[in-house]
């Protein structure tokens, strides 16, 4: 995954200072996921209230929608508890991915599918320590036969950054 850092006659990994500001680029990358993320779900808390939906195409609504449990609201409809469990998550993935940000700052399709992931899950972990839930508003449906789980923008860096990642593998597999 990584290729090993050779040292300097201090002792320092070569690159360690570039290194160092490349991680604070791919960490800043995340923090505008994250604004991007709340500024959008902010906007739409302001602008409907709960339930409330705006259809935009035959396949597409904004619609303000609450989820207490994870993707798909998995373990939704629980006591309470899963928010504690899901922003532990959050947060030791972020400390994770900023230790593998560090440590693989100059591998550029990697890190950009890590800040991804790192920014759509502290987007989500803001939402959950300061509403009890995740603030949804993306809704995509066939025909009002089928309407997939609403998302947001966090979700969406997720994903793409999960898309990336599998990319960045299958890449360094066929090397």
């Amino acid at each position: 995954m990584a290729t090993k850092k050779r040292s300097t006659a201090s002792g320092r990994p070569s690159g360690s200072l570039a290194s160092s500001s490349a991680t604070v680029l791919w960490l800043g990358f995340a923090a505008i996921v994250i604004l991007l993320d709340q500024v959008s779900k902010i906007t739409i808390s302001k602008a409907f209230t709960y339930g409330e939906t705006l259809s935009i195409t035959s396949f597409f609504n904004l619609t303000l929608a609450y989820n207490k449990g994870a993707a798909f609201s998995f373990l939704a409809a629980e006591t309470g508890w899963q928010r504690y469990l899901f922003t532990a998550i959050g947060l030791l993935a972020a400390a994770y991915i900023t230790y593998l940000l560090a440590s693989h700052a100059g591998q550029k399709l990697f890190c950009t599918a890590l800040s991804l992931i790192m920014g759509g899950a502290l987007g989500n972990v803001i939402d959950r320590v300061m509403y009890g839930h995740v603030i949804d508003f993306l809704d995509f449906h066939y025909q009002e036969i089928y309407h997939f789980p609403a998302f947001n923008v966090a979700d969406s860096a997720i994903c793409l950054g999960a898309a990336l990642f599998i990319l960045d593998e299958l890449r360094r597999v066929k090397k």
